[in-house]
């Protein structure tokens, strides 16, 4: 797999800024949506001759990824791994949270058996089977998967998201299904960065106080482990991946890496999505220019990334289900920001003099 891309021609930025300025409001008086039409018409001129002047989102589309832990052996979920499947066939038949926010928003949806415990027996258009195995391993104890499964997996992400950029979408969203998945993120977060567990572990999906404290011992004891195994390399991304991480995280790594590569915005998720989007910056940093936060939730570890990474999410809900619903729920105020862009007058061409 090629992490080989450039960091955004910057050559039209004044071109942009200009343009937004000249739009009849106060500067900087639509806040973070003019930061985005920014952000959106500067992608979109990548290869042009000149700065666009109409900002186009074609098939907003997210990717579900689910894929299932060995670390939920341990008890650090309110749910059995079971439960993986269960939400799989939900999301298929239509009726979990992200269904409902891509119907009210216009979002096609592809959900991806990463490596779930229970295999999903139908052959259902939306769809997409690419198992690394059937979970992860118990990291606490070992490996949570081989340094193939990462390659694999990196590589699984990358051509499923090339495929739906392909298919005419360019703006995509990642979410993720996994029981225990908020470990498996937590302990990426603190071997990477070098935060305290601390910081990085929260309540996932609402464990009680009694199983907070031992998840937290859990990842304490695993980045450890995984820092005696790697030694000198104990911040290297891809072995770091291998000792700690989620199939359907090393497989939304590939994704961030394969949007910035074919010049698409992505819109990131909360604590899980976002952990992988600090993954693929560790792997080539300007695939960050391509990223686009959509909210900031009440797990503890979230806020910790979202500072690494420097974003600045749109939307504050309190939200904390993962799915991809925040991504979604943020794809409004993109199509708001493309379309002062592309239509709201200028000061010239309404008449207004100030």
């Amino acid at each position: 797999m090629s992490y080989l891309f450039k960091q955004l021609d910057l050559s039209f930025q004044h071109q942009i800024t200009q343009r937004i300025a000249q739009k009849t409001k106060p500067l900087g008086s639509l806040g973070q949506l003019e930061s985005l039409a920014y952000q959106l018409a500067l992608i979109q001129s990548q290869g042009k001759k000149q700065a666009v002047d109409t900002i186009i989102l074609n098939t907003p589309s997210v990717v579900v990824f689910a894929g299932d832990h060995g670390i939920a052996d341990e008890g650090v979920s309110i749910a059995p791994s079971a439960v993986t499947h269960q939400m799989v066939v939900n999301f298929l038949s239509g009726g979990a949270a992200i269904n409902c926010f891509c119907r009210a928003n216009d979002v096609q949806i592809m959900v991806v058996d990463c490596g779930i415990l229970l295999p999903i027996e139908t052959e259902h258009s939306h769809l997409v089977v690419q198992r690394l195995g059937e979970r992860t391993q118990n990291f606490v104890q070992q490996a949570a998967m081989t340094p193939q499964q990462v390659e694999q997996g990196l590589e699984y992400g990358q051509q499923l998201v090339m495929k739906v950029i392909h298919a005419g979408s360019n703006l995509v969203m990642f979410g993720e299904m996994g029981i225990a998945n908020t470990s498996s993120a937590a302990a990426l977060l603190a071997a990477l960065s070098g935060l305290p567990s601390e910081t990085c572990v929260g309540m996932g999906t609402g464990i009680s106080p009694e199983q907070f404290e031992k998840k937290q011992m859990l990842i304490d004891q695993s980045v450890l482990r995984c820092q005696a195994v790697m030694g000198d390399q104990k911040r290297d991304p891809k072995q770091t991946l291998a000792q700690l991480g989620g199939f359907e995280i090393v497989q939304m790594v590939g994704g961030f890496l394969a949007a910035a590569q074919h010049n698409t915005p992505v819109i990131v998720d909360g604590f899980i999505a976002t952990v992988a989007a600090y993954v693929a910056t560790l792997l080539n940093p300007s695939c960050r220019d391509y990223m686009i936060f959509a909210h900031r939730s009440h797990e503890s570890g979230h806020q910790a990334v979202l500072q690494l990474l420097e974003a600045k999410p749109l939307l504050d809900l309190g939200l904390r289900l993962g799915e991809g619903t925040g991504a979604v729920l943020a794809v409004p105020l993109l199509r708001a920001a493309a379309e002062f862009y592309n239509t709201m007058a200028s000061f010239e061409q309404a008449g207004v003099t100030v």
